[in-house]
């Protein structure tokens, strides 16, 4: 449950995040809770150059059902606004079609993150007939609109099956206008650079996806690459760590603080600790800075504890950064 000293060492000409912050006359700590995120595991079907995780095929970490009891307890008795369903690829968790539904009994908003190879793959038109009639928001990654890109950060032939997924989405009420069921795109760069402007990516993913294939979408997020897990380790294998760092830092925007998501959020792992962020749950920085266990608690954590940060955190303050927007990020 700690982090190692690779984690969050600072290269050189990077000074460290708090350093930072508080040089800005900045504090990082936490507000009231509103959004549950729920990290399901680390099993994937695929195994993105990007992912701050390392999740894949080879990856067995996955919520059991004792814990998925003692989460959805947990959230009936808080009644977050959201919650946020991630992983890993979350359709592969045994018993993920019963547990999502016991979340939407009690809460206002559920989310789902797929990466869409293993909805297309791995799941029957059923889940998605259901996760439909919860009124189920879903957040589908697509890195890019160009083919060879996609695949050359997420594997071969991962982008026609997203584009095929995306179709069947469609034909389900999913990003169509006037059906209430949101689909949200979320694209992030290829390799060491930070994203694009936002509003641009949409107005070019939105005609470019319509024109090309017939497919629509409610919104568009882009976000920069967090520098753990697998990205960090191809950033130090490529020579891009110290480089990447130095970008991520010199795009420090203040503006982004008051709204980082890791101060109205609370994140639960696969086996039932919580963290600040799904980063800090990569890095293994637990909320507070001490293992808690969801059935130890029976409220939100509390307003005011500081979140603990490393040198990643520059990804959610580069630019536009990760605001509460984009934890629906």
């Amino acid at each position: 449950m700690t982090a190692t000293a690779t984690a969050t060492e600072i290269r050189p000409g990077v000074r460290t995040f708090s350093s930072c912050l508080a040089s800005h006359g900045l504090a990082l700590t936490r507000d009231r809770a509103t959004t549950l995120q729920i990290n399901v595991g680390l099993n994937c079907n695929l195994a993105c150059r990007h992912c701050h995780h390392s999740a894949g095929p080879g990856r067995h970490e996955v919520m059991g059902t004792e814990t998925m009891k003692a989460v959805t307890a947990y959230a009936a008795r808080v009644a977050f606004d959201t919650v946020d369903v991630t992983g890993g690829a979350p359709e592969l968790v045994p018993g993920i079609a019963e547990f999502i539904a016991e979340l939407a009994r009690s809460t206002k908003r559920v989310l789902f993150r797929t990466n869409l190879v293993a909805l297309h793959d791995h799941c029957d038109a059923a889940l998605v007939e259901r996760f439909a009639a919860l009124g189920v928001t879903l957040f589908a990654s697509l890195p890019s609109i160009n083919a060879g890109q996609a695949d050359s950060q997420r594997g071969s032939g991962v982008f026609e099956t997203s584009v095929a997924m995306l179709r069947r989405l469609n034909g389900a009420g999913y990003g169509v206008a006037g059906s209430g069921l949101e689909l949200n795109l979320v694209a992030n760069p290829s390799g060491a650079f930070l994203p694009a402007a936002q509003q641009a990516a949409e107005r070019r993913f939105r005609q470019e996806l319509a024109r090309r294939y017939g497919v629509a979408f409610s919104s568009l997020f882009t976000f920069a690459n967090v520098p753990l897990g697998r990205f960090r380790e191809w950033l130090a294998a490529s020579g891009n760590l110290g480089d990447y760092l130095e970008k991520l830092a010199a795009g420090f925007n203040p503006c982004t603080v008051p709204g980082l998501m890791c101060r109205r959020q609370a994140v639960i792992d696969w086996r039932g600790y919580l963290f600040d962020c799904d980063f800090n749950l990569a890095a293994g920085l637990p909320l507070g800075g001490s293992p808690i266990h969801v059935s130890e608690l029976n409220g939100p954590p509390p307003a005011g504890i500081a979140v603990p940060t490393g040198d990643y955190c520059y990804a959610c303050t580069a630019g536009a950064g990760f605001t509460c927007a984009g934890a629906i990020s």
